[in-house]
């Protein structure tokens, strides 16, 4: 896992073959464009443009991805993501090649990351996480993950 500001992105670019083309896209990113899913390069390399309202905890799902990692970038407002190793936890959903997800019940500790506008984490297969938990009250959150092969 990897949480950083988007000015230092450049910093990671040597770490998959994908960044430099993510990182580009991010720096260059319209907050106006819609939601849904934007191809920057082919279905290896997707961005997915959101827009929600943070919510508790208890109310967002544990999930970790085997064919895509995800880096997630809170382009405006504030959001919480929990993450912990995936291993050691117990299953709530089996993995779903078709989503490319698996989903888990809360870890006894997790980690909290505070991610603010400007920032992105970095997710790989090993990492579970939690986006989008609500810090004191829900707030507005536009956020773009991108999906790259690994």
């Amino acid at each position: 896992m990897i949480h950083d500001t988007l000015e230092n992105a450049a910093l990671y670019e040597g770490m998959h073959p994908a960044f430099p083309r993510a990182f580009a896209w991010l720096r260059a990113f319209d907050p106006a464009l819609p939601e849904g899913s934007h191809e920057i390069d082919g279905p290896e390399l997707v961005a997915i443009v959101q827009r929600y309202d943070t919510a508790p905890a208890a109310e967002k799902k544990w999930e970790t991805h085997r064919v895509h990692g995800d880096i997630q970038f809170v382009a405006s407002g504030t959001e919480r993501i929990g993450h912990a190793p995936r291993r050691g936890m117990t299953v709530s959903r089996p993995y779903d090649p078709e989503k490319d997800a698996e989903f888990y019940t809360p870890p006894a500790s997790p980690s909290m990351l505070e991610a603010k506008g400007g920032s992105f984490a970095v997710f790989f297969p090993g990492d579970a996480h939690q986006p989008g938990v609500m810090e004191g009250s829900p707030s507005p959150v536009l956020k773009v993950v991108i999906k790259f092969r690994l």
